[in-house]
């Protein structure tokens, strides 16, 4: 009985802290948005608008209002569970959100799964044949693709398997698409729909999962190397342990720690990581829309990105405290 008294303490005052901190993003958020340079009005009013009109749009919006009274206005709508409307749009921010969002998730969530399946295996295979000719390839490339910008990457990843592979008249499926997630004018259904959208998700699914794989890999290997280099590894191998079974179960077992911890800080980057990646390529995504938002000072659609990316990264930190006991017992001792 004390022991789940003491543990519901524990997860009210985690509860607490993230709440807290929910609301510090958040207000800090909300306070340099109205203090940066640039109003909405001059976005939102044709070129040829007066300063009348200008001042009339502000009064519309509410921004000719003190900062305190803006800031009360948006807590007390947003706790009452409104996001507002859209400046540019002129629609729910909800509405917005919930296009964007999805489109985020998959491009994410696919590229988040390959780069942890290939980055694992690959830090194991170079900490398996550390100093190898393929320890060090695999050790440059990852260098390499950490080191180099996302939208760099992405910009010659187009270059290739777009542009150069249509010039040198190579076969129709090996022209990979760079714009968009859909063949524009095309209405397709079904499998035919399904296989044009995944021809679409190759390049820009392929360029996260790569950079994502590259940090794995050097995590996975200097992890991998502490526990290769441990008395009882080398105990089970002189009992006779297959390299197999020793891999496969002790190796893993010991990582699941520093790989549950790396996953949930890589996981707000499923729905934030991808703002590079989603403006080259012209998915309609979270990281797309953040950049228009903040490009015409759409005040209600930045908030709800900001909450939506804060809640991921505090979601994703109280999971990984929370499966750190399963990951290693000895944190439940």
């Amino acid at each position: 009985m004390r022991y789940h008294r003491v543990r519901t303490h524990v997860v009210l005052r985690a509860l607490g802290r993230a709440v807290l901190l929910f609301w510090c993003v958040l207000s800090l958020t909300f306070a340099l948005l109205r203090l940066a340079p640039g109003d909405p009005a001059t976005f939102l009013l044709p070129p040829g608008a007066s300063s009348a009109d200008a001042a009339q749009m502000r009064h519309d919006l509410g921004l000719d209002q003190p900062m305190r009274v803006q800031y009360v206005r948006w807590l007390s709508e947003s706790l009452a569970g409104g996001l507002g409307e859209s400046f540019a749009e002129h629609r729910p921010v909800r509405s917005v959100i919930a296009d964007a969002l999805p489109v985020s998730l998959g491009l994410g969530g696919l590229s988040l799964l390959l780069s942890f399946a290939s980055g694992t295996l690959m830090g194991m295979a170079q900490a398996a044949r550390r100093g190898t000719r393929l320890d060090v390839a695999a050790t440059t490339m990852s260098v390499l693709l950490v080191a180099s910008p996302a939208y760099w990457l992405g910009l010659g990843a187009i270059a290739c398997f777009t542009y150069l592979a249509s010039s040198l008249s190579l076969p129709l499926y090996l022209r990979l698409p760079a714009i968009g997630m859909n063949t524009p004018g095309a209405e397709l259904n079904g499998v035919a729909y399904v296989a044009d959208l995944a021809r679409h998700a190759v390049l820009p699914v392929s360029l996260l999962a790569a950079i994502g794989a590259a940090g794995v890999a050097r995590y996975v290997r200097s992890s991998a190397l502490d526990v290769i280099d441990a008395d009882w590894m080398r105990t089970a191998r002189a009992k006779g342990a297959s390299a197999s079974a020793l891999y496969a179960h002790h190796l893993l077992a010991n990582l699941r720690a520093p790989l549950v911890t790396l996953f949930a800080l890589a996981l707000p980057g499923t729905v934030a990581g991808s703002v590079f990646v989603e403006t080259i390529f012209a998915w309609p995504g979270m990281g797309r829309l953040m950049v228009t938002s903040i490009v015409s000072r759409d005040y209600p659609v930045v908030m709800a990105c900001a909450a939506t990316y804060a809640a991921l990264v505090i979601l994703a930190n109280l999971v990984a405290e929370a499966m750190l006991p399963w990951a290693d017992p000895r944190v439940s001792a």
